[in-house]
């Protein structure tokens, strides 16, 4: 069976499977709070400086769903939208694909150019061991601009009629990239304002205003129109944090944010 291998196990979270799993039982050692989110934006830093944040955001979905996951995250180096048609490995043991969704999907299959994102990847051990009887769709996303975030949102909302699945949407996004710590806090809390009451235009406003360096801005954008479009009316910033508050170091910081959709 063709699966997409760990490509930054060891690196971003740990590759052993108990060292894994008894960090990710620490994350989420807070019970679920509540909320039965649409959708989620989930960091995707190395899991010692934003796990603990990633955490916070998936423990807005109930640890009882096992539907499907789209998980939309950005493409690092540059390659075109597309998704992922195979079972994808975590440590924890395999995230399996919902392939049928994908189909009704109808965005490109590109195998090749997921092979070293660490964007979806990431997510994926989060996934597997809180949603364990769950499938994911992993979506890379190219164009990040409006039309490309409205267009993302509009096949996923066409594969859900389509499917009849229940999902669940995880953006895979940081926020600002090696500003000071003051700078990323003052910045990326002023960009996700607008996201509090679903408004993508000014979110991009935000972002290109503010020179918001968030990698996934488009991913959060789809994540958000889809998640309107499947009822959401507002959202929640659930936790704040950058990397300055893990080093100590306030000079250079990237930024994580954990919000829910709902």
């Amino acid at each position: 069976m063709k699966v997409r291998t760990c490509s930054v196990a060891g690196q971003f979270y740990p590759g052993e499977p108990s060292h894994l799993e008894q960090l990710l039982e620490g994350f989420f050692r807070k019970a679920a709070d509540g909320r039965n989110a649409r959708g989620i934006v989930s960091p995707h830093a190395g899991y010692v400086y934003s796990g603990k944040t990633a955490a916070r955001a998936y423990t807005a979905i109930d640890p009882s769903f096992d539907g499907t996951f789209v998980v939309i995250g950005p493409s690092h180096r540059g390659f075109l939208t597309c998704a992922s048609a195979v079972p994808w490995e975590t440590p924890l043991g395999i995230v399996e694909n919902d392939t049928e969704f994908v189909n009704r999907l109808e965005v490109e299959v590109d195998e090749i150019s997921h092979r070293d994102e660490h964007s979806l990847e990431v997510q994926m051990p989060f996934i597997k061991y809180r949603f364990p009887r769950s499938r994911v769709v992993p979506v890379m996303m190219g164009a990040q601009d409006p039309p490309g975030a409205a267009h993302l949102a509009e096949r996923i909302l066409e594969a859900v009629h389509r499917t009849g699945r229940d999902v669940r949407i995880v953006a895979s996004s940081d926020f600002s990239h090696y500003v000071p710590d003051a700078q990323a806090r003052r910045d990326d809390l002023a960009a996700i304002g607008p996201l509090l009451t679903l408004d993508t235009d000014g979110f991009y406003r935000k972002v290109r205003d503010l020179g918001v360096s968030a990698c996934g801005y488009g991913p959060i954008a789809a994540m958000v129109l889809a998640a309107k479009g499947l009822g959401a009316r507002n959202a929640e910033l659930l936790q704040y944090t950058t990397s300055g508050d893990v080093t100590g170091d306030r000079g250079q910081v990237v930024g994580y944010a954990a919000i829910a959709v709902m």
